[in-house]
């Protein structure tokens, strides 16, 4: 247990004299900053990429769909690829007809995409990513 004089691993004292004010200030300050912030605005991501096992198409689905995310969302995305062989019920779930299958949940609209995503300017332009 601490004395009341002595001071805190971060700087403050247990009896809350004059540095928990401060902390506070810079809470605050960290806060508005974080708002101000552009990477604020950008949208969080989450996608969804329902694949066959590690076919071609898949693989190379995969593939684009990261590359994709690397170049132009960084860590703005949350990517789960699904496969259906192993996952059968998250397929029926999202009425998935066709693999490979990219559904942007997020930012709304839903959006959905079927194939390898080699095309990636329609890629960009269907998850609202301009460049």
């Amino acid at each position: 247990m601490a004395n009341f004089g002595e001071k805190m691993p971060n700087g403050s004292r247990p009896n809350g004299n004059g540095s928990a004010k401060h902390q506070r200030r810079d809470a605050a300050a960290a806060l508005q900053q974080a708002l101000n912030s552009p990477q604020r605005i950008r949208a969080e991501y989450i996608l969804r990429l329902y694949v066959t096992g590690s076919s071609p198409r898949s693989l190379k689905a995969i593939s684009n769909l990261k590359r994709v995310c690397e170049e132009h969302l960084r860590d703005h995305y949350q990517l789960q690829v699904i496969d259906i062989y192993k996952n059968p019920d998250a397929a029926r779930e999202e009425q998935i007809i066709a693999a490979p299958t990219l559904i942007k949940r997020l930012p709304a609209p839903l959006r959905r995409f079927v194939g390898d995503l080699s095309n990636t300017q329609k890629l960009l332009s269907g998850l609202g990513i301009n460049e």
